[in-house]
């Protein structure tokens, strides 16, 4: 029976995060109810299988498998954490036009459809609210979304894949190689057993897109993310950055940047130096952190867990208790602001900083050989290093910035001289290194 004044709330989805949701909704009620300003009362759970395994206890009488009929049954809050493109999107569009609020963990589908979910919430004037979907409990949406909205934020640099973070500080540890670290993370249930959207790239470019849409007031998608998984970094790849004071880590990368015609949008996920020195370069195991800067806070970090059940319903009963303080006021918060319609700068366009190893042939006159080279392209040169003596000579070049076609330009004429053996290792820097 319904609880008088009290708002009905709908979860979508009973598995790691779902549970959890439902466990802090039942466990917590009276506190949730006093922040809320009213009672927050579970009235239904859609699952695929009645009878699957939980990891919590649900009562039976709220179990169902007809989801559509639950969130277009009167509810005021539904919670949507199935993921996937399909059923959610068209549960998340159902829910709204029947005039219920939306809290979604659902990074993929805002990623690549999130504009539609906008609309639509706009149109019923309802609330989507979306805090899980990036970072898990880290409180990165709101900061961005409500904090920082009087600011300039110019760049947002994040680890906002913990099994990725995970298996790339493995490897710094101990020295292991890709499949060695990938294993142990799914020996510990980091890392799924189809590991693909994680190491190649995928979850964090999801991720990417959100923040920068939101940091730069453009609807970005997917699709417009650069996006390079760390399945192809090697141990020496590591063992080299370590040579020159920095770790390896996947990055989400979103900057304003001067394009053709004014600032543009840049957007990339892929693996790269950072010194050690800097704040991300701490961040160890499965943990996540997003670096933000702008033009009047300057620079901000955010770091916490950045997935589990517990820690990312954490974040789904924040926008949940947002939403109901909302409700009971009788207004809403802010929706999609991507007013300035900024292009997204291709990444054949974008430059950036490289590290490239190479085996080369231990005479005299092969590091200007190589400089030429380099010159040839465009590419001017920071630093360089020799490494071993004969059969062992290596150098290691890291360039001022440039384009990926300056670089493949590069690397091809390097491929083509007698004086070098192999480009070992071609790997993007950010940040200063030594």
């Amino acid at each position: 029976m319904q609880t008088k004044d009290a708002l009905r709330v709908a979860v979508l989805g009973c598995g790691s995060v779902g549970s959890q949701v439902v466990r802090l909704l039942t466990e917590q009620a009276d506190d949730l109810a006093m922040r809320a300003g009213v009672p927050l009362e579970l009235v239904g759970v859609a699952v695929r299988r009645l009878d699957a395994p939980r990891e919590v206890d649900v009562p039976g009488h709220l179990l169902t498998t007809d989801a559509t009929a639950l969130v277009t049954s009167g509810v005021d809050l539904v919670v949507e954490v199935i993921g996937g493109i399909e059923p959610a999107r068209s549960l998340i569009l159902a829910a709204l036009e029947s005039g219920a609020s939306v809290v979604t963990a659902n990074k993929a589908l805002l990623a690549e459809d999130g504009a539609t979910l906008f609309e639509a919430a706009e149109k019923a004037g309802r609330d989507l609210y979306y805090e899980a979907a990036v970072a898990g409990a880290i409180p990165i949406i709101r900061p961005l979304r409500e904090s920082l909205v009087g600011d300039t934020v110019t760049r947002v640099l994040g680890i906002v894949n913990g099994t990725t973070n995970y298996i790339l500080d493995k490897m710094d540890g101990s020295g292991a190689g890709f499949a060695d670290a990938l294993g142990e993370a799914q020996e510990l249930g980091y890392a799924e057993a189809d590991p693909t959207a994680d190491v190649e790239g995928f979850d964090a470019a999801a991720k990417a897109a959100i923040l920068a849409s939101l940091a730069f007031h453009t609807r970005v998608t997917a699709a417009d993310v650069h996006r390079e998984g760390i399945s192809d970094v090697t141990a020496a790849d590591v063992r080299s950055a370590a040579d020159m004071g920095a770790v390896v880590k996947l990055l989400a990368i979103c900057e304003l940047r001067d394009g053709p015609e004014g600032q543009a949008v840049s957007a990339r996920v892929h693996p790269a130096m950072i010194p050690r020195s800097h704040p991300l370069a701490s961040v160890r195991e499965a943990y996540n952190a997003v670096f933000v800067e702008s033009q009047a806070a300057g620079r901000l970090m955010f770091y916490g867990p950045g997935a589990g059940g517990a820690p990312t319903a954490s974040a789904v009963l924040g926008d949940l208790v947002t939403i109901a303080r909302h409700h009971r006021a009788g207004t809403r918060g802010a929706g999609e602001s991507a007013y300035t319609a900024r292009p997204v700068l291709p990444m054949g366009e974008t430059l950036t900083r490289y590290h490239v190893a190479i085996d080369v042939e231990d005479r005299a006159g092969v590091l200007a050989l190589v400089a030429t080279a380099f010159a040839e392209h465009g590419v001017s040169i920071q630093t360089v290093r020799q490494e071993g003596r004969g059969a062992d000579a290596q150098l290691v070049v890291v360039s001022h910035r440039a384009t990926d076609a300056q670089l493949a330009a590069t690397v091809a004429h390097l491929q083509q001289m007698d004086i070098v053996r192999e480009v070992t290792s071609v790997m993007r820097v950010e940040g200063e290194t030594e």
